[in-house]
């Protein structure tokens, strides 16, 4: 059998990186007022971001990576993923970006960033960097005090009890719980989600490959995407190749995810790979770039690859980040650091203080209830919303925006087996679902087909008789699902979980339907509650 055209599968029923280019998300929200500036001159003006499904942090590091050039203001990013995995992996990354230049230079780290974020096979010394770190956060968790000491840009006061517990379990998975890559045997469950995916195509799959991407990917914007590499990733789903492909066979543990399962009509959890397939790592950081002469043309053709110019854009990335850490953390402002010292060297930054940045973790599912906290409700200048989360875009969500708010939701020009109609009923749905929330299209704002930007009234308010938009709604089913599994089973690729460590035996599970990924996950019998809030037992946030 063979997957329609249209059906959406290859984006997986788990996200693991973005679908469009990073943002600064400083220009996309409101401008500071002058009079609040003026009202603040003993203290610094604060950005609040709610983002959900942002997987990757890096709209994050995008952000800090730029602030130097706006006025100083602390930032306060609060993220909702639909899976504790997707928030282990943001820890992961950012303790990567943060790393001392002493332990880690930077050619390494962006080398490691890059293996870590979008490969699924791993180099050895960057598979001994993952267990170690997972090692340290899986201790970390348990222990507020160790981890706000050890990790101060890091908030994990809004999870459950049961959350924490299952996060660790994750990180105690990525540390090497179970030796061997029997454990999580990451090539073959490449090839059984491909052959799947592509039915009767699979021996064709390169000319499928390459159509998707010329067709598709080419004729949407991303034409720097080269052809080689993309065909790599489709195979092995290796997108960097920094070094001889000999040296990447350590299985990329952070890309495994659980799903619940049917197996002789009882329902059992499983661990497998349910991400990405079809368009890859490759649009959040290798289709656009600061510096033009990367996205030069010779002959027609890109004189530079996407994975070249991922190379170089996070690179930079990290390197601005290192700076700007350093120069908040000596004097204060990035702008004077630079005038009285020049240019920070690359190697010798030191991380940003704990009054840059924190990023809050939010309990899962719980965007239909955040507007029930005082501390919630109206605060955040900004909303981000991915494709796959834009179902949660209801009228109770809307309410988490202060007056005068943006709101950014990521279009799915990206997902090459979607048809064009059904983008464009997606682009359609989102500005019904945001004028249902409260928000109108951004007078003004470039014409995007990556991003739908809207603004919040000064009068809007909470609609309560405006019900919750069911997820089944939206045009595309695959991206109002994105906690269940949108393809069956396959053979021979998915282990039971058991208490937060799976079997080491792989088991054959039919093609059923299975249910919300949140059922894997224990649910918590209470909730740590953030700073000036209060504990919510019906809300459960």
């Amino acid at each position: 059998m063979t997957t329609p055209a249209g059906s959406g599968r290859g984006f997986g029923s788990v996200s693991w990186w973005g679908l469009s280019p990073a943002l600064d998300l400083q220009a996309e929200s409101p401008l500071v007022d002058p009079d609040s500036q003026a009202d603040t001159v003993h203290s610094t003006p604060e950005l609040d971001v709610l983002l959900l499904g942002s997987v990757d942090g890096r709209h994050l590091l995008r952000t800090l990576s730029r602030a130097k050039l706006w006025p100083r203001r602390r930032f306060n990013f609060f993220v909702l993923e639909n899976n504790l995995e997707a928030v282990a992996r943001h820890m992961l990354i950012f303790s990567l970006a943060l790393e001392e230049p002493e332990k880690m230079g930077l050619q390494e780290r962006s080398e490691t960033f890059l293996e870590v974020w979008g490969n699924a096979l791993l180099r050895p010394p960057v598979a001994a960097f993952v267990r170690a770190q997972a090692d340290l956060l899986a201790h970390l968790v348990p222990e507020p005090d160790r981890l706000e000491e050890q990790l101060p840009w890091l908030s994990l006061r809004a999870l459950k009890f049961r959350e924490r517990d299952a996060l660790e379990a994750v990180f105690r998975f990525w540390a090497g719980g179970e030796k061997g890559p029997e454990a999580f045997p990451m090539s073959r469950l490449w090839d059984s989600r491909l052959r799947h995916y592509l039915g009767s195509r699979y021996d064709a799959r390169r000319g499928v490959s390459d159509w998707d991407l010329r067709m598709k990917l080419h004729s949407r914007g991303a034409q720097v995407i080269h052809t080689q590499e993309f065909r790599r990733w489709r195979d092995t789903g290796v997108a960097f190749e920094l070094r001889d492909s000999s040296a990447y066979h350590v299985p990329n543990r952070t890309l495994a995810s659980g799903r619940l399962l049917s197996y002789r009509g009882e329902r059992m959890t499983a661990r497998g790979y349910w991400g990405d397939i079809a368009t890859g790592p490759f649009v959040a950081f290798g289709i656009e770039a600061d510096d033009e002469s990367l996205l030069r043309t010779s002959n027609g053709q890109p004189v530079k690859t996407a994975g070249e110019i991922t190379q170089h854009n996070v690179t930079e990335l990290l390197r601005e980040v290192a700076a700007w850490g350093r120069a908040r953390a000596t004097r204060g402002d990035p702008e004077e650091q630079q005038h009285t010292e020049g240019s920070p060297e690359p190697e010798t930054p030191a991380a940003p203080t704990p009054e840059s940045f924190t990023v809050h973790f939010l309990p899962l599912n719980s965007a239909q209830t955040l507007h029930h906290k005082s501390c919630y409700n109206g605060r955040f200048q900004l909303l981000y919303v991915a494709c796959g989360m834009a179902h949660l875009l209801i009228p109770e969500l809307g309410a988490c925006v202060a007056p005068g708010g943006n709101l950014i939701v990521e279009l799915a020009r990206y997902l090459v087996d979607v048809r064009q109609e059904q983008l464009q009923g997606f682009n359609t749905r989102v500005g019904e679902l945001a004028q249902a929330a409260g928000f109108a299209p951004q007078t003004g704002a470039r014409p995007s087909e990556t991003f739908a930007r809207f603004c919040k009234s000064q009068e809007s308010a909470l609609v309560n008789t405006v019900p919750a938009v069911e997820p089944g709604t939206l045009p595309l089913d695959v991206l109002a699902q994105p906690l269940e599994a949108s393809s069956p089973a396959l053979e021979g690729v998915t282990q039971p979980l058991q208490g937060g460590t799976p079997h080491c035996e792989p088991c054959q599970l039919p093609s059923e339907a299975p249910g919300p990924l949140s059922e894997v996950l224990a649910q918590p019998q209470g909730a740590l509650a953030p700073p000036n809030c209060e504990s919510d037992s019906k809300t459960g946030v």
